[in-house]
């Protein structure tokens, strides 16, 4: 129980708080039976029974004024519920010592105010203290030992019976704010795999556009039919783009590492980069072929865009239990750190941590650019499928 859950002005709106009064007022009954029953008896003169019932009814005040001011739902205990729980204390003490024995009734509502107002970590002990206060004060003004035992026990009981119910009820409220809160994390969660998806998506195949329409451009005045069949290419990419994004909002695309692979030459060798592929070992599990399909993407999305390279190599191998993904580069985007920390290494980050693995972005020592992914072939299950999209 935490008394540092944040306070909910819905749940202490004025119509809630009178009505918690309402119904919380109905045990108040009591007081009528006793010690009401001896307002207007034994003998009172007009005034001291007037006095009498100001009393009580003074009494009755403050406890349904603590409840107003008080939600107890909550598990916080502001300042005004402080000082109504004072009063509503002094009173219980005060008016059995003024008016006798017929009144050491009242510490039990103090029992149950204390079970409904003090944080929960010290409600348990209010209940406590009322109940002995009940226990000394039956023995100072002489009850007798029935009224004394069942007073006692009254105030212990009905005292932590009140306090089990709002543990109960505090526990209902956090538990909806946890559910509440695990609903918004997952909508973040949702949204940062939509916005990575969307990355490795889009970001390869316009990069592959913006290059393809670069080189129509140049060829347009002197080759019109490579021109054509470039602009013919850009079609086929821009189309391949909206089924690919089809796909991934129907869950239903997968990044596969021979595809992959293959579609890198095409790229590559668009952007006139001499690529080699090399891959050696069993294929890979499904999981961790499409991570590594995502992999490849990644990289050779980065190549065409910053690395103004010539060659490059692209290499796949088993280490023992571990699945190895090499891809380099002779280019000049080592030099500009700011190329390891995009927005497509780090979802890449993401999703091969998913899968137990890391990976390393960085300027090779004799110049140019590796990426290298490391992932287990036994990978843990992870919270996504680490080829597959969102949906």
């Amino acid at each position: 129980m935490t008394s540092l859950m944040p306070f909910d002005p819905e749940r202490a709106s004025s119509p809630t708080r009178w009505r918690r009064a309402v119904w919380t007022s109905l045990g108040l009954v009591y007081l009528f039976v006793w010690p009401a029953s001896t307002v207007f008896g034994h003998g009172h003169s007009t005034g001291e029974s007037v006095v009498r019932l100001v009393a009580l009814l003074s009494y009755a005040a403050s406890y349904i004024g603590l409840i107003i001011v008080n939600n107890p739902w909550t598990g916080i205990t502001t300042r005004s519920a402080y000082v109504m729980l004072g009063v509503t204390a002094v009173l219980a003490i005060a008016y059995p010592i003024v008016f006798g024995a017929n009144w050491v009734g009242l510490p039990i509502y103090l029992g149950v105010a204390c079970a409904m107002t003090l944080p929960p970590r010290w409600a348990g002990r209010g209940v406590i203290a009322s109940t002995a206060l009940t226990f000394v004060m039956c023995t100072a003004l002489g009850a007798e030992g029935g009224t004394l035992a069942l007073l006692t026990f009254e105030t212990l009981t009905v005292g932590l019976l009140m306090l089990a119910f709002r543990t109960s009820r505090i526990l209902v409220v956090e538990l909806r704010e946890a559910r509440g809160e695990v609903a918004r994390l997952a909508a973040n969660e949702e949204r940062l795999r939509i916005a990575r998806d969307l990355h490795d998506l889009l970001g390869h195949t316009l990069s592959l556009i913006v290059l393809k329409s670069e080189v129509a451009t140049r060829l347009a005045d002197r080759d019109v039919a490579r021109s054509i069949a470039e602009v013919n290419d850009i079609e086929a990419v821009a189309r391949q783009a909206l089924a690919d994004v089809r796909e991934a909002i129907s869950g239903y695309n997968q990044r596969n590492l021979t595809d992959e692979l293959e579609n890198s030459r095409g790229v590559l060798a668009a952007a006139d980069i001499e690529v080699t592929v090399k891959t050696s070992g069993a294929p890979l599990p499904d999981q961790l072929d499409g991570l590594f399909g995502w992999a490849v993407r990644e990289g050779v999305t980065n190549i065409v865009r910053h690395s103004r390279a010539r060659t490059a190599t692209i290499s796949v191998h088993r280490q023992g239990a571990t699945a190895v993904l090499d891809i380099t580069d002779d280019g000049t985007a080592g030099e500009e750190p700011a190329s390891t920390s995009g927005n497509g290494l780090r979802g890449l980050g993401e999703r091969v941590a998913l899968s137990g693995g890391t990976v390393e972005a960085g300027p090779r020592a004799d110049g140019g650019f590796r990426l290298t992914v490391r992932a287990p072939i036994a990978a843990p299950a992870s919270r996504e499928p680490a080829g597959e999209p969102a949906s």
